[in-house]
């Protein structure tokens, strides 16, 4: 029988999408874990995949954006100990979101202070705020 200890690191990226002051920001879809939760844009690496490919898929998968990984900005782990590998991602200036339903209830541009503001937002998220306010962020 395995434990936890001998199960490999759960890893995700987040996708950390600006447009002046604003961030991209989603809710999630009833269908996807954290039902409900404000979020970046983001999920799970997938064997074989980089970063910056993970962070693309999820782009497209959630949002129907065609985004480039341009660096990473930070590391984290959340508390049920998944690491996760923030980039900064950029999209082209004219393009819209899409949500897809099955993963994205709505998306937000929305400035630091608004996310703050709003219910139900994911801890790693505050802490990610946290670090960028607080100029941690590479």
């Amino acid at each position: 029988m395995s434990t936890p200890a001998d199960l490999p690191p759960r890893r995700g990226v987040v996708a950390v999408v600006m447009r002046g002051e604003q961030f991209l920001v989603i809710r999630r879809s009833q269908h996807v874990r954290a039902p409900g939760m404000h979020c970046f844009p983001g999920g799970a690496i997938e064997p074989g995949e980089s970063e910056a490919e993970a962070v693309r898929r999820e782009m497209l998968e959630e949002l129907s954006l065609n985004g480039t990984a341009r660096r990473l900005l930070w590391r984290s782990v959340t508390p049920w100990s998944v690491e996760l590998a923030w980039w900064l991602v950029e999209i082209d200036s004219a393009a819209e979101p899409v949500a897809n339903p099955l993963e994205v209830e709505s998306f937000d541009w929305l400035t630091a202070a608004e996310i703050r503001l709003l219910p139900q937002l994911l801890a790693s998220n505050v802490e990610f705020l946290d670090a960028w306010e607080q100029t941690r962020i590479a």
